[in-house]
């Protein structure tokens, strides 16, 4: 494996261990208030995020995309999904908002359930030679997933913070906004994988 090569799936992996830290930070920060917390914490999340934008990239400009490279990259969106999502709820109901995080954590059954379905399909799919590369409306549902998650993370950093008064009301209800656009993104990518790969539920149905 070439120098290159090495590089993007490092960046690749980069991802679980920068999504981590922001956990690790942002529970610490929740009980201990830091505005430093706050900046590496969201600064973890971020370029956890970017890796996701530029591994993809790199990969196709250097011309070193892999078989490795294809299968990691979705595990390790997942484990964002996995460690994100659910952390959003319990800070939410930490800071006192239940219903707020009752929608957070719906979100996250939602986004996990969907990722289980589209691996089950694509593994039935598999069978019979489909060809198990993510619909765009999948790369859609990636990429705004990593903007989603530091949105939300935004407004619970600051929640209760002096300066943030004036616009938590209108970040609060962007905030379920933007939820609410993910949760219907995410019903109809589950639509689209199902009725896309429905012949080759038929064919599995028809050999049992």
């Amino acid at each position: 494996m070439n120098a290159k090569a090495l590089f993007v799936n490092a960046l690749t992996f980069l991802r679980v261990p920068l999504i981590l830290a922001w956990l690790i930070l942002a529970v610490i920060e929740e009980f201990h208030y830091s505005p430093w917390l706050i900046f590496f914490a969201g600064s973890a999340m971020f370029f956890s995020g970017l890796t996701d934008a530029f591994d993809g990239m790199l990969a196709r400009k250097w011309n070193v995309v892999s078989p490795l490279g294809k299968m990691a990259d979705p595990l390790m969106d997942k484990v964002f999904y996995v460690v994100t999502f659910p952390a959003l709820a319990w800070l939410l109901l930490k800071q006192g908002e239940a219903g707020h995080s009752l929608v957070m954590l719906v979100f996250a059954i939602l986004y996990i359930l969907r990722d289980l379905w589209v691996t089950f399909l694509r593994a039935v799919g598999s069978l019979y030679g489909a060809d198990g590369s993510a619909m765009w409306l999948g790369k859609v549902r990636t990429a705004l997933s990593f903007p989603a998650a530091g949105w939300v993370y935004a407004y619970i950093a600051f929640h209760g913070l002096e300066f943030f008064a004036p616009i938590e009301e209108y970040m609060l209800w962007s905030c379920y906004l933007v939820e609410a656009l993910m949760i219907i993104l995410n019903i109809v990518s589950v639509c689209t994988y199902t009725r896309a790969y429905s012949c080759y539920l038929k064919k599995a149905l028809e050999r049992t």
